[in-house]
C-alpha cells in the first residue's frame, strides 16, 4: 500500500514541478528551479516539523507528502532536510561534508553523464 501512496504523491509533485516550469520567466539564471527547490524544502520542513511535534499522522500520509509529493517535486527537499537535521543535531562537520559531497558529486555526475552521452552518439 505504501507504494501507492508514494506513486500518487509523486504524480502530484511532478505535476507541480512542471506547472512551475511553465511560468513565463525568461532569464539565464535558473530561478524557477531555485524556486521549486526552495518550495520543496519548505514543504518537507513543514511536514517534518508537524510530525516531529507529536501531531499524529498516518504512515500513508507521511509517505504521500514527504516521499511522494516532495520527492516528485524535488529531491532537493530531502537533501535539505537531511543537511538541516545534521546541523540541528550539532553534527556540523558531517553536515558540511554532506553538503559539499552532494553538490560536488552531483555536478561531477552531470559532467560524466554528459561525457558518456557524447560517447554513445
Amino acid at each position: 500500500m505504501g507504494f501507492l501512496f508514494v506513486a500518487l504523491g509523486g504524480a502530484v509533485g511532478a505535476m507541480g514541478r512542471y506547472a512551475i516550469s511553465l511560468l513565463p520567466v525568461k532569464t539565464r539564471f535558473p530561478i524557477l528551479t531555485l524556486l521549486t527547490n526552495v518550495i520543496g524544502a519548505a514543504l518537507i520542513g513543514f511536514i517534518a516539523g508537524v510530525v516531529s511535534d507529536g501531531h499524529e499522522a498516518s504512515p500513508g500520509a507521511v509517505l504521500f507528502w514527504k516521499t511522494g509529493v516532495c520527492g516528485g517535486f524535488t529531491t532537493f527537499s530531502t537533501f535539505s532536510l537531511e543537511a538541516f537535521s545534521l546541523f540541528e543535531g550539532k553534527a556540523y562537520l558531517s553536515g558540511g561534508i554532506y553538503i559539499f559531497l552532494s553538490v560536488s558529486c552531483c555536478l561531477a555526475g552531470i559532467f560524466c553523464g554528459k561525457k558518456l552521452a557524447m560517447l554513445v552518439r
